[in-house]
């Protein structure tokens, strides 16, 4: 662009921008959302709170319940095995069509600890993720947890997630 504008070159403009002026091309950082002051102090509070705990308690990283989302391609593809059919020897072979992506997207929410995976669930097509749909779907988590891994629901168990968007902090007193 400048090189049109100013009639030169490009490699002109590039010995003028970095060897003279000591410019750097530099891309910045996408972030999904700005946090405001006070979600910052929270998010900083909450880090520090987590790093005094593991340093009080040696097996506490084994106690914490992850969670993430993901978007996954949706589609119902049939595999090699479900697709195999009964044929004599002189039958024609068969062929597989090679599936085309989906075009239609859904949310993966999995919720996870150091054993592997606790919860899952897919977040229902047109369904907006907000803080109040998030909590409705914290509850089957929570119930699971104290199905499938008991010592974390003994009293004063947290249950502490950041909501991605919001950047809410959102939890559970068990």
């Amino acid at each position: 662009m400048m090189a049109d504008e100013f009639g030169v070159n490009r490699e002109t403009i590039r010995q003028i921008l970095v060897e003279d002026l000591d410019k750097r091309k530099v891309a910045s950082p996408f972030v999904p959302h700005s946090l405001s002051d006070d979600q910052r102090h929270e998010r900083v509070q909450y880090a520090k709170d987590i790093i005094k705990t593991a340093r009080r308690n040696k097996n506490f990283l084994n106690l914490i319940v992850a969670e993430d989302e993901t978007w996954c391609l949706r589609y119902d593809p049939t595999s090699k095995c479900q697709g195999a059919e009964w044929k004599s020897p002189t039958s024609p072979k068969g062929k597989k069509v090679r599936l085309q992506k989906s075009k239609v997207k859904t949310m993966l929410v999995c919720f996870y600890d150091s054993k592997g995976i606790i919860h899952h669930e897919f977040v229902p097509e047109g369904q907006t993720v907000t803080g109040s749909f998030y909590l409705s779907v914290l509850e089957c988590p929570w119930k699971r947890i104290c199905r499938v891994r008991p010592k974390y629901s003994a009293p004063g168990f947290f249950f502490t997630t950041m909501h991605r968007f919001t950047g809410q902090l959102l939890y559970k007193n068990f």
